[in-house]
């Protein structure tokens, strides 16, 4: 197995070093780095290149890593994205999957995770990192069988709106309720897709198909 893949970061000791660390895991190799999404548009460009995978550096300069996942995704729909930060916001998270990421990964994940993270996107076209938690773990033990999962109209609407950068606060004043209910319907989907986070529930609903962006 070879699965190619390519890096964007303007931080560029990060990018050689982890350029290096992927190198040496096995079935990797790494076909393009740049040092911003302009830079790795037209090298993709210019080679002809079309990695399995591209790893995103959320903030770049001249192109950051928002724009550039919208770019590749028009111009090369085939290739797997994930992001890349030091950050572990909601919004960000969110706004990088909305841009066409199918995962998001920090920068102090270690080799082993990263190992792992990769395998999966390029097997399954995802990573929820939830996955890697223990009590996410636990919880897939008492899973409910599939004909059993449900979601109430008000949880799918709750969803919708959890897909996008919108404050708890936000939502629960667009579906007219109050903070309390919201959190109610977060706990009981948190249950039902067996994460521990919005950011997992969002990728969970997402390929789930149960909302769309």
């Amino acid at each position: 197995m070879n699965i190619t893949l390519g890096i964007a970061d303007d931080h560029q000791l990060f990018l050689k070093s982890l350029s290096l660390l992927i190198s040496s895991l096995r079935d990797f190799t790494i076909v393009v780095e740049a040092i911003n999404g302009k830079d790795l548009i037209e090298k993709l460009e210019q080679k002809k290149l079309e990695p399995d995978i591209i790893l995103l550096d959320v903030n770049m300069p001249v192109m950051d890593g928002q724009q550039t996942a919208e770019l590749i995704v028009k111009k090369f729909p085939a290739i797997k994205l994930v992001a890349l930060s030091m950050k572990d916001d909601d919004a960000t998270i969110i706004k990088m999957i909305q841009s066409g990421c199918c995962s998001y990964l920090l920068k102090d994940i270690h080799p082993e995770e990263l190992n792992k993270a990769l395998h999966e996107i390029y097997e399954k076209g995802y990573y929820n990192a939830d996955a890697a938690n223990i009590n996410y773990r636990r919880l897939l033990q008492h899973q409910e069988k599939q004909n059993e999962f449900q979601l109430t109209e008000k949880e799918k609407l709750f969803l919708q709106f959890a897909c996008s950068d919108a404050t708890y606060k936000q939502i629960a004043a667009e579906m007219h309720v109050s903070e309390r209910t919201v959190d109610g319907y977060r706990e009981s989907l948190f249950k039902k897709l067996n994460v521990q986070s919005r950011t997992g529930m969002a990728l969970e609903a997402l390929r789930k198909n149960i909302v769309s962006l």
